[in-house]
């Protein structure tokens, strides 16, 4: 059985760290660098960077600051926001990145995961996927641009086509519980988990241990990924990691 990972999330905005509520309402966490030192210490299996602004602002993610937090990590780091062409991938990767992470510019130019596929291997491309119930559509719908712009795609559909584009991994947030602490969208993440064959990394709405629990069986996630509840410090990677232990999760 594969281990689950538990992976904290730095999102980045104008060098600073910060976290909000259903992608609003921003407050300051801290220094990306020491934070990145923290939870490699602490024991996380992985690291997601995301420059929150970039694809809104149109502008290339903060390479300084990727290079200054891969200097303090020995585990695996996802960096992600403002990636739009192969070239600006072999900057991320060359900066010490893993991985890359594509959300906005996947779904304006599907060509782009192929792309870096080819050239990375699937093992390289992550597809974020930032989705929100719709009424209308009766399933989830798929936004970019940091979650402010409605696409014509449904979360299901669009997943399948990454998969089969060259994503070696789906890293899913609800927007709809991004923030709220009320536990991860498990309807979201399980049907998801269920309709492709790679990695599904939960995001949006950790608030305790047991959290996490529910995303691995429930929402059979692979990966659950968390940022306020890590940065403020109400709980940590350890403790998250010894409750899964005790209720008979397989985590490193």
């Amino acid at each position: 059985m594969l281990t689950k990972r538990i992976i904290p999330c730095l999102d980045v905005k104008e060098g600073r760290v910060v976290k909000g509520v259903q992608f609003v309402s921003l407050r300051d966490a801290g220094d990306p660098v020491e934070l990145a030192a923290f939870y490699d210490k602490e024991g996380a299996d992985e690291l997601v960077f995301l420059d929150i602004s970039a694809s809104h602002e149109g502008r290339e993610t903060m390479v300084d600051v990727v290079k200054a937090v891969a200097g303090s990590l020995a585990i695996p780091f996802t960096v992600g926001g403002g990636i739009n062409s192969l070239e600006d991938m072999k900057q991320i990767l060359r900066a010490g990145a893993d991985k890359v992470s594509l959300n906005t510019s996947a779904v304006l130019r599907p060509e782009l995961i192929t792309e870096g596929a080819d050239y990375f291997g699937s093992q390289c491309i992550v597809v974020a996927v930032d989705a929100r119930w719709d009424e209308s559509l009766g399933s989830w719908r798929v936004y970019t641009h940091g979650g402010r712009r409605a696409t014509d795609w449904d979360v299901i559909a669009w997943v399948k086509e990454a998969v089969n584009r060259g994503a070696g991994e789906i890293l899913l947030t609800s927007m709809d519980n991004d923030g709220e602490k009320q536990g991860f969208n498990l309807a979201l993440t399980k049907a998801v988990s269920e309709s492709v064959s790679v990695p599904v990394i939960a995001s949006g709405g950790a608030g305790s241990a047991a959290h996490f629990e529910e995303a691995f069986t429930t929402g059979k996630a692979d990966a659950a990924l968390a940022a306020s509840i890590f940065h403020y410090k109400e709980t940590s990677v350890k403790e998250v990691k010894s409750f899964l232990k005790q209720k008979g999760v397989v985590v490193r």
